[in-house]
Parts: structure tokens; C-alpha cells; sequence
């Protein structure tokens, strides 16, 4: 663990208010703070997304199985919790391969190892996470599968085609199943440029690149999008109350939605 770069996953945590960072994750929040000054509220924003997700398809659409690409440091209400809340029997498979975020979520483990796994993956080896027995786990009878993909596509750089990495997942989960993206994009082309510059730099190329809410749509092309008849802003997604969290500004925001495959 190279502790003299920032990790996005440590620059999440302390946006989100977490302790689980150091002042290098710190520093590089401070700048990006002032690039963006929007960027605490959108963290906040995009964490109350997830819950409302995976809450509602949980609560209105049966899913009792998660698979979460690039989970991040464990933030409660965590997946496995809010899910577990509508179903004891809620199962959820956590993906990522930082060091931190797993020493975390073997700790996590600890509280129901028979409902919730861990695995040390790239997001982006689709192959070997469904090979996996914690993927397969999931799997085992085609029952619906929700796979998240929580404002991490924007670590994905275009060489690696995002795109693709969507899809190759969408073709593995049974008819049936669901989609959760959101995405950091900015209409300002000169601020997505900036600020994926300084993340590139900063964090020794573990980026990818803030993108165009166009470049976003591509990902639910030829699925059923639930609730909103588009993408959007992501507080705007089903809020819980007009006192939900919002950002002061929009220089950039979490944009997405959910899906249904098939």
C-alpha cells in the first residue's frame, strides 16, 4: 500500500465525513475542494443514491442479491444493511481490490459471514469474478441480481471500455436483473479535463475520466430504465424528501439511474 498517493476510495471516506484516510488523502480533497467546490455535498449526494437504490429494489422489486463493483471503505448504512433491513436473507458480494478497503471488509465479514463476501478483484476482470464462488453463490438458481456501480466508472479510463465492462456484466446476470450507475460528468468540457488531469496525477494514473452525461447514457443503452424516463442528477432520483441533501452548485454532479435487464 503506497501511502504517499491518495486513494479515491480514502478521498470518498473523508469527504463522507470517515476517519478512514490520511492527510494525503486529505491534502488532495483540500485542492480538489477548491477545482470543485460542490464536491463534499456530491459525495453526500451520490452515498444517499445508493441507499434509495438498493432500498427500493429490495423493498419494490423482490432483489435479495447484490453484487457491488468497486465498493469503497464500508460507510453505514453499508449495501449488505440497507438490503438486510427489507430481508434478513439479503446476500451481497463487495468488489475491490484496495488494500484498505479490504483489510476493512474482512472486519465486515465478521458480522454475517454467510450473507455477505468480500472479493479481491479488478472491477474490470469481469471473467474472473464470475468464476468466483462468491459470484456464483449469487447465481446458483438465475433469481434477480442488482449489480451497483456506485460512482467508480469514472476509474475506468475509455481505453479500457467501460462500455464493454457493463455489458460483459449485464450478458452473465439472469433475465430479469437490475443495473444501479452513477457517473461523475460535468457540461464544462475545460473543468473534465482539469479535474481528470489531477486525478490522474495525483493518484499515479488509478483514474479514469470525468465524463459527458452523453458518454453516461451509453450504459443503459437497450435496457428499461425504472422510475425517471431519463438519466439524472442523482438526488433527483426518487429523493426522500424535498430536505434531501443537494448540491449548492452543479460544476459537475453524479448522474444516473436504475435499470431493468431483460
Amino acid at each position: 500500500m503506497d501511502l504517499s498517493k491518495p486513494s479515491v476510495a480514502r478521498m470518498y471516506d473523508h469527504l463522507l465525513g470517515g476517519t478512514d484516510n490520511y492527510q494525503v488523502d486529505r491534502d488532495a480533497c483540500a485542492e480538489l475542494l477548491r477545482l470543485a467546490p460542490s464536491t463534499r455535498e456530491l459525495a453526500l449526494v451520490n452515498r444517499a443514491f445508493l441507499v434509495r437504490a438498493v432500498r427500493y429494489l429490495a423493498q419494490e422489486h423482490g432483489v435479495r442479491r447484490f453484487l457491488d463493483h468497486g465498493s469503497g471503505l464500508p460507510t453505514r448504512p453499508n449495501v449488505h444493511q440497507v438490503a438486510q433491513e427489507i430481508d434478513p436473507t439479503s446476500e451481497v458480494v463487495y468488489i475491490d481490490n484496495d488494500p484498505v478497503v479490504l483489510a476493512h471488509g474482512e472486519m465486515m465479514l465478521a458480522e454475517d459471514p454467510t450473507t455477505t463476501a468480500v472479493l479481491d478483484a479488478d472491477m474490470r476482470d469481469t471473467a474472473g469474478i464470475f468464476s468466483s464462488r462468491a459470484a456464483r453463490r449469487l447465481l446458483r438458481d438465475a433469481k434477480p441480481v442488482a449489480a451497483l456501480f456506485v460512482s467508480v466508472l469514472h476509474c475506468i479510463p475509455d481505453k479500457d471500455d467501460p462500455w464493454r465492462l457493463v455489458r460483459n456484466v449485464v450478458e452473465q446476470l439472469p433475465r430479469g436483473s437490475y443495473l444501479v450507475i452513477s457517473q461523475l460528468v460535468s457540461d464544462d468540457a475545460e473543468l473534465r479535463k482539469t479535474i481528470t488531469e489531477f486525478m490522474r496525477e495525483i493518484t499515479g494514473d488509478s483514474w479514469g475520466q470525468v465524463r459527458s452525461k452523453q458518454e453516461v447514457n451509453r450504459f443503459f443503452e437497450g435496457l428499461d430504465l425504472l422510475e425517471e424516463p431519463e438519466l439524472v442528477e442523482v438526488s433527483r432520483w426518487r429523493p426522500d424528501s424535498d430536505l434531501a441533501p443537494r448540491q449548492r452548485s452543479e460544476e459537475w454532479i453524479e448522474y444516473g439511474g436504475v435499470a431493468r435487464i431483460g
